[in-house]
């Protein structure tokens, strides 16, 4: 009503509180950072003629799950908080989807009695919303070129909905399979392994890119325009990681005490230290593959693998551990990438880093790190959700895999199955042979390419 005096509540927005909303707002940039190393590394590796097309549906994919996650996707996550203390998913629903509440509230004037540090969980929804984005980038480096436009779209919802679901149970403080016991500091499981699951199932069902496994008639080969911008966009990725590590972090009494998401025992300095070990331990590795095969790939491919088998643990790992976990998994993606391009299988990212270096990495952490006190929430002291109650275990380090790639196979198969009756999934071998840029949209590249050479 209108001269209705309005409660302030200083607590609210306090300078603690704001300087960890700066410290949660620097993750949002991180993770914008990586969106934009992945759209260098695809400008560096997808054939030239299908170069902006590709492009622009990552965007547009992107753009999809990010505004679809500030519709329904928040509330899935933060359901585990309000469970905890005795509400209901719907609840959360209710709170956080687009004309919620708790997402149109002004901070100072929310009782932190209903709500204590609401400007981060506000922020929490942009970054997570990034996530939702990333993994339809993700999913598309394995139907780029094959998928029809509209098919990715509608993909590229229902994947928001789903790995917002996933997420909840397997990333955070208490979700379903988090409290009793899978470890996964950095949503390698959700973010990673879903879309890997979605790639198992919808690679066999799309034809594969011309010229990848011989040569096609009017593609004698498939050709990278530019693996140095492959190589910035790598560097990129690296550049945006830390910010987003110190937003998987909770900062608690006394002053700034840091542990993880997870509830487990941490500290700034020895999480951002793992993080580097990991991509120099892939490094090392992925060089010597890479000079030992003479394939260019596992340059690229060798850091990536490091990183995504050390994100599940970051928080608890020593560095030393953390550098000989990252030394092995190249080894991984080159086992995986070898073994599927022999059998055709025309996907040649997610499923070697993630399928590969990440389950490696969820195993190899159930491994070192079994007994790891985590799980629960600060504060309680008692209960279901005692504060680091559950341990690290290699017997929900398999179950978390199993779940997060099952659900990404899961609904890829029933969404595959809706366009497949519907609007249909493939884009035809002679527009794929054509290039998707100059029938799309009317772009021609400004180069002659190998493709247009006159053939001996």
């Amino acid at each position: 009503m209108e001269g209705e005096t309005v409660a302030f509540f200083a607590d609210q927005v306090n300078l603690n509180s704001l300087v960890q909303n700066v410290v949660y707002a620097s993750g949002t940039v991180g993770a914008i950072f990586v969106v934009v190393g992945l759209l260098l590394i695809d400008a560096g590796t997808t054939r030239r003629k299908s170069l902006f097309n590709s492009t622009i549906e990552k965007v547009m994919g992107f753009f999809l799950g990010f505004t679809t996650y500030y519709f329904i996707g928040f509330g899935f996550w933060a359901a585990q908080y309000y469970i905890m203390v005795d509400a209901t998913l719907m609840d959360s629903l209710k709170d956080w989807w687009i004309g919620g509440a708790m997402l149109n509230a002004l901070a100072q004037n929310v009782d932190p009695a209903v709500f204590p540090g609401l400007n981060t969980f506000q922020i929490f929804v942009f970054f997570l919303a990034c996530f939702a984005g990333i993994v339809n980038i993700l999913f598309h480096f394995a139907v780029s070129e094959r998928m029809k436009a509209s098919a990715y779209y509608v993909f590229a919802i229902v994947a928001a909905v789903a790995s917002s679901v996933v997420s909840w149970i397997t990333w955070g403080s208490v979700g379903p399979l988090t409290n009793a016991g899978f470890h996964d500091f950095f949503g390698v499981g959700f973010v990673y392994l879903f879309p890997a699951g979605m790639a198992l199932v919808m690679v066999p069902m799309l034809s594969a890119r011309p010229g990848v496994f011989e040569p096609h008639p009017r593609v004698p080969g498939y050709y990278a325009p530019s693996i140095g911008l492959a190589a910035v966009g790598l560097l990129t990725i690296f550049a945006g990681l830390p910010m987003v590590i110190m937003s998987c972090l909770f900062f608690v009494d006394p002053e700034a005490l840091a542990i993880s998401i997870t509830m487990a025992d941490t500290s700034v300095g020895v999480a951002i230290n793992n993080y580097a070990l990991a991509w120099a331990g892939g490094a090392v590795s992925g060089t010597i593959i890479a000079y030992a095969t003479r394939k260019y790939a596992y340059l690229l491919l060798g850091p990536l693998a490091g990183y995504v088998s050390g994100a599940s643990g970051f928080d608890v790992y020593l560095p030393w551990q953390m550098f000989l976990v990252a030394l092995g998994a190249p080894v991984i993606a080159y086992l995986v990438y070898e073994f599927t391009f022999k059998r055709r299988f025309d996907e040649h990212k997610l499923t070697p880093l993630f399928i590969g270096a990440g389950s490696y990495g969820l195993i190899m952490l159930g491994l070192f790190k079994a007994g790891t006190p985590r799980g629960g929430y600060f504060g309680i002291e008692e209960g279901a959700y005692a504060f680091q109650h559950g341990q690290i275990s290699l017997v929900m380090q398999l179950a978390g895999i199993v779940v997060c790639v099952g659900a990404g196979v899961v609904t890829a198969l029933v969404t595959a199955m809706v366009l497949k009756a519907t609007i249909g999934l493939k884009v035809s071998d002679e527009d794929m042979a054509e290039g998707l840029d100059s029938l799309r949209w009317g772009v021609e590249t400004d180069v002659v390419t190998k493709e247009d050479l006159p053939r001996a």
